[in-house]
């Protein structure tokens, strides 16, 4: 009943995903009626269900962006990004659908103009030659809160991104 991939390996066993502590996200594709997808982020592993849905996982530590869009015969239903941190087994986490256990949630946005504005967020992120994933998680809060209160969140630069790594590094 489905495969699991181990990407760094490459390997794959059938069976169910393990827990190993990673987070799990439930991803469904129903050509304009349902579509989950990551948008970026390390997938550590994936099982696939079916020709519609599977399973991908992250490792503790890992930032990814969930989309979901969902609609009906007449509108869509919902519209939402989520950028997350997956948590380690046992460490505080919010609650999130389809994301087992949860995950640290570090920006939000429901509805289209906001949606749509942080997929050209992460755009620019690309653009620059970064990973959205490798960003800091502060910026993805800053971003949330600036959308949060309808103002433009400042721009993430090389500059700002080098600062991180830097601050990452000698960081316990």
């Amino acid at each position: 009943m489905g495969t699991v991939v181990d990407f760094p390996s490459g390997r794959s066993a059938p069976g169910a995903i393990a827990g190993e502590g990673l987070t799990h996200v439930e991803l469904t594709w129903v050509e304009k009626k349902i579509e989950y997808w990551i948008r970026f982020g390390s997938v550590a592993r994936e099982k696939v269900i079916d020709r519609r849905r599977r399973i991908v996982s992250f490792r503790p530590g890992d930032i990814f962006a969930f989309v979901r869009w969902a609609a009906n015969d007449f509108d869509t239903i919902i519209s939402r990004v989520d950028i997350v941190r997956a948590v380690a087994e046992g460490e505080a986490h919010q609650t999130l659908p389809f994301v087992r256990p949860g995950g640290a949630i570090l920006l939000t946005a429901q509805d289209r103009p906001k949606v749509e504005h942080v997929l050209q967020t992460i755009d620019g992120i690309e653009q620059l030659g970064i990973d959205p994933a490798t960003v800091s998680p502060d910026h993805w809060r800053h971003v949330h809160n600036r959308m949060t209160v309808g103002q433009a969140p400042r721009t993430y630069t090389l500059d700002l991104h080098r600062a991180y790594l830097l601050r990452r590094r000698i960081q316990p």
